[in-house]
């Protein structure tokens, strides 16, 4: 079945706000929801399409890719997840931000499947937090695109309890200090009214369960600390700020919680002989006068290679020379772009008796001595020279 336009999907224009966006989609998950739809497969997949469609337009960056290559500018498992079935769009809000789930502010006070009163998974740990690395690439290694191995600390789980926290067959029981909430709340009065406090249980991080017998090589936290070497592989065409999402490369959670994401920036480290403006390269090439009244071919250097260059006669300083797909491979779709070269004419500084004596000769002749020709005799007349 063909994907319908992520717009029509929300309902919404192509000029939508943020707010807007974020009211429709809580409009139709709301609408679809499972626990107000148990049992319907079509109700799911309306709720998984909208959830697609509000990942990718709630991201300036994704939103703007989408509107310029439509479905071909996205990248399942990056730009949006795929989901599977519900829990996995459960599991994924609540990993981006940060273990606060949009469906705590959609869907507040209602009951969510396989989470406790206070709105985490009992059981499940806690889920990983990002990470963020900045990437420097040359503009070979973007023209071409590239696997970078990078090394970072992060989280990951303990092997000596293989992430569950616990020592052996040691097994949880409920927290005594929150009996299973998560949370404690406080409930304060004033003139103003009743007032209640919620806070995540200390003792248990919100789960609403402890571990009998801790693992001692983790102390319980299902996790340690190490350096990993990962695969990034870049795709051709990448810019300066832009990122790709590693899922499930981040911190590992608490007790066999979710890991986090990876977030890869890319930085453009400055190339000694070319400049980028898109897709395209600038590249200053100095030629001496003779060449360029007389006409040449010579090398130049691309980000492939070298390639011969046609200079035609009377060439003059400053024309722009096109060299045709020599640039930098367009991001996610067919083409590349061009080198541009910029024509500059040496004048030297330093010259023998028999040059400057041949260059005086020269300044004679009516093609070389721009005053004695007819196109500018006009505006030395108007002034009078």
């Amino acid at each position: 079945m063909a994907k319908r336009d992520y717009y029509e999907v929300l309902g919404i224009v192509k000029g939508a706000t943020k707010d807007e966006i974020k009211k429709s989609y809580r409009k139709i998950a709301m609408q679809n929801h499972p626990d107000r739809n148990p049992d319907n497969k079509e109700a799911e997949d309306r709720f998984k399409e909208a959830t697609e469609a509000y990942e990718i337009l709630s991201d300036d960056e994704k939103r703007a890719r989408y509107d310029r290559y439509g479905f071909s500018g996205m990248r399942e498992g990056q730009d949006f997840h795929g989901y599977s079935n519900v829990n996995d769009i459960f599991s994924h809000f609540s990993d981006v931000f940060g273990g606060s789930s949009i469906f705590d502010d959609f869907f507040a006070g209602g009951s969510r499947q396989g989470r406790g009163q206070g709105g985490k998974r009992r059981g499940s740990g806690t889920p990983g937090s990002d990470l963020k690395v900045n990437l420097k690439l040359t503009l070979e290694e973007i023209t071409t695109g590239v696997t970078k191995k990078i090394k970072i600390k992060k989280f990951i789980a303990c092997s000596g309890c293989s992430g569950s926290g616990s020592e052996g067959s040691s097994s949880t029981k409920t927290c005594p200090s929150c009996q299973g909430t998560g949370e404690h709340r406080t409930v304060s009065r004033s003139v103003f009214g009743q007032f209640v406090n919620i806070q995540t249980c200390a003792n248990c991080n919100g789960e609403g369960s402890v571990i009998d017998k801790p693992c001692k090589k983790c102390m319980g936290d299902g996790r340690m600390q190490d350096e990993q070497t990962i695969p990034i592989t870049v795709p051709a065409g990448v810019g300066e700020g832009s990122y790709m999402t590693v899922r499930g490369e981040g911190n590992s959670g608490l007790r066999g919680g979710a890991s986090g994401d990876l977030l890869v920036v890319f930085q453009e480290i400055p190339h000694e002989y070319f400049k980028r403006d898109g897709d395209d390269i600038y590249l200053d090439l100095t030629i001496s006068f003779p060449e360029a009244v007389l006409g040449t071919e010579c090398d130049v250097p691309t980000l492939s290679g070298k390639a011969r260059l046609k200079i035609d006669p009377g060439t003059q300083p400053g024309k722009i020379l096109r060299m045709r797909e020599k640039g930098i491979k367009h991001l996610n779709k067919h083409g590349i772009g061009d080198e541009l070269v910029r024509v500059n004419v040496i004048v030297p500084k330093k010259i023998t008796t028999k040059e400057r004596d041949m260059l005086k000769e020269l300044q004679t002749m009516p093609n070389i001595n721009p005053k004695g020709s007819e196109s500018s005799s006009g505006i030395f007349s108007h002034f009078g020279l």
